[in-house]
């Protein structure tokens, strides 16, 4: 009997020939949009919460998927499709996909082209000791350049969707749906977790925590936690290369024409480094050693950037030298133009 065809692709807004992760991440995002319990009261949110996890259940299982895309060119009818015949004696490991997907993701039962594809609960059933594990959770970690450079203990607040207490994950109470997780069969609550963050991580790392994700069905395992690091802009240093730091350091116009010894601050202690005679306005000067701790040992280097600066509000001894080194100097800036002075 025709039904109608159910583009699980389009459904989750990924290619045909996307990756087992594209269709994972493309999955999380629309489950936490549409999730019922972020859009309370929400019918049609409730139902494209169900649409998701269908084509999820489908295209997240390399055995379904294989047999949703040998549809062929009924792939894309787009109106009534009428299944093709399944091979003699196939039968299902598992028990009802509704009580499957109702478990796992929540949401109801399937559509009725799903259950013409495969089979809708006509197979054998695995009986209670069925388990499935936990989806993952991923999380931005916002941390400063002294936490990648030291490491840190940070807590985390996250939410996390775990099997609905009321009615066990079923969707169901009394026969009716039920009032706690109104029949999604999941709630999300919030969970604070303390991470201690190691040395070395750079922006845009990524932190794996095996069993810290959403709960597993039937004691499934859990799954895990992806945190990414997110770097937090620093008032004094900047970032030039993945080991690398920088630092811009004003100093006066004589420490620039006669040479100093000066105090640069570093992620640890201030150092002295010493401004070579006749230094210039953004000449850059290394301080080897004083970058960012790596992973596997080992620092990057610090640069300095040259910024000469003036007394904001000279002193009238102050001025009455400037005057004097106007009147003795020969040396005029504009010379330094290409093409000489203009």
């Amino acid at each position: 009997m025709p039904v109608t065809f159910r583009d699980y692709y389009e459904t989750l807004g990924v290619q045909r020939a996307a990756a087992e992760e594209e269709i994972k991440r493309a999955y999380r995002k629309l489950a936490r949009k549409y999730h019922p319990d972020v859009n309370p009261g929400d019918k049609s949110a409730e139902e494209k919460f169900k649409e998701i996890n269908e084509a999820y259940e489908v295209l997240s299982d390399p055995d379904k998927r294989k047999r949703y895309d040998q549809l062929g060119a009924n792939w894309k009818a787009g109106a009534d499709f009428t299944p093709p015949p399944g091979p003699e004696g196939y039968q299902y490991e598992f028990r009802d996909f509704r009580d499957i997907f109702t478990e796992s993701r929540g949401g109801g039962g399937f559509s009725d082209f799903f259950e013409s594809l495969f089979g809708g609960g006509r197979g054998t059933r695995a009986g209670p000791g069925f388990a499935m594990r936990g989806q993952d959770v991923e999380a931005d970690i916002s941390l400063s350049l002294e936490d990648l450079h030291r490491g840190a203990a940070r807590t985390l607040s996250f939410q996390v969707t775990e099997p609905c207490p009321t009615c066990q994950g079923t969707g169901a109470a009394n026969g009716k749906a039920c009032p706690t997780c109104r029949g999604a069969g999941l709630t999300t609550k919030p969970r604070s977790l303390e991470v201690n963050v190691p040395a070395g991580l750079r922006d845009g790392s990524t932190v794996r925590l095996s069993g810290q994700g959403e709960p597993g069905a039937n004691g499934g395992p859990a799954g895990d936690l992806f945190l990414h690091v997110r770097l937090q802009p620093h008032p004094v240093f900047a970032v030039t290369a993945e080991d690398d730091i920088q630092i811009e350091l004003p100093v006066a116009p004589w420490e620039a024409a006669l040479g100093a010894r000066v105090s640069v601050p570093t992620l640890d202690n201030p150092v002295e480094m010493t401004v070579p005679p006749g230094a210039q306005g953004g000449q850059r000067l290394r301080l080897r050693g004083q970058g960012l701790n790596k992973r596997r040992g080992g620092r990057g280097d610090q640069y300095v950037k040259l910024k000469i600066v003036n007394p904001p509000a000279p002193t009238l001894a102050e001025k009455e030298l400037f005057e004097k080194l106007a009147s003795a100097s020969r040396f005029n800036a504009r010379d330094l133009l290409p093409g000489g002075r203009r």
